[in-house]
């Protein structure tokens, strides 16, 4: 039930954000468009921001499911961009209201997930300290992140296949040479 209502509120204020900005939507605006009272809002959600959070999480681990893997992560990123693209008016609002650095936090966690799943992949085989393996993941997530920053700044103008296509041709085979690199060999 709880998903249920998360979900509920989570529409609720994506319905609103089609009328007015973050800054001018209320906990009690949320509450009165899902016929739900605050404190049902206050039991999943300690305010909007935290709402606000938790849906882009939610949309994204949506869009990544199962594309983790060095043959899919294109395919995972250009989910993300759909979703981002298919909630349009939320992610502007809310990237018009809310710091850059607040949505760079919405998405890092699942981007560095699904990179450092990705390098590992690349690293079987290989002896390569973990540190070094999420220092490559995270140089790469770095990158996602300011294109898809840019992307949205821009008004989601670019074909996000056209973006993901130019970012696989630049790092096609690099996370290998990277972790080749970094590869610790065993004295013998």
């Amino acid at each position: 039930m709880s998903q249920i209502t998360k979900r509920a509120l989570e529409q609720s204020l994506k319905n609103l954000l089609l009328k007015k900005p973050l800054t001018k939507i209320t906990i009690n605006d949320i509450a009165e468009d899902c016929g739900i009272n605050r404190m049902t809002f206050y039991y999943h959600f300690k305010d909007i921001y935290d709402l606000v959070e938790w849906a882009c999480l939610e949309d994204a681990r949506a869009a990544l499911e199962e594309k983790k893997t060095y043959a899919t992560w294109q395919e995972g990123f250009l989910q993300i961009f759909e979703a981002v693209r298919a909630n349009k008016p939320f992610i502007m609002n809310v990237y018009r209201c809310v710091h850059q650095e607040q949505v760079e936090r919405y998405l890092r966690p699942l981007v560095d997930h699904l990179l450092l799943d990705v390098v590992n992949e690349e690293a079987a085989g290989m002896t390569v300290r973990d540190e070094d393996k999420a220092f490559i993941a995270r140089v790469y997530s770095y990158v996602f992140i300011g294109l898809m920053l840019d992307w949205i700044r821009d008004d989601m103008q670019q074909d996000p296949k056209e973006l993901v296509g130019r970012l696989a041709t630049l790092i096609k085979g690099n996370i290998a040479q990277g972790l080749q690199r970094f590869s610790v060999h065993p004295i013998i």
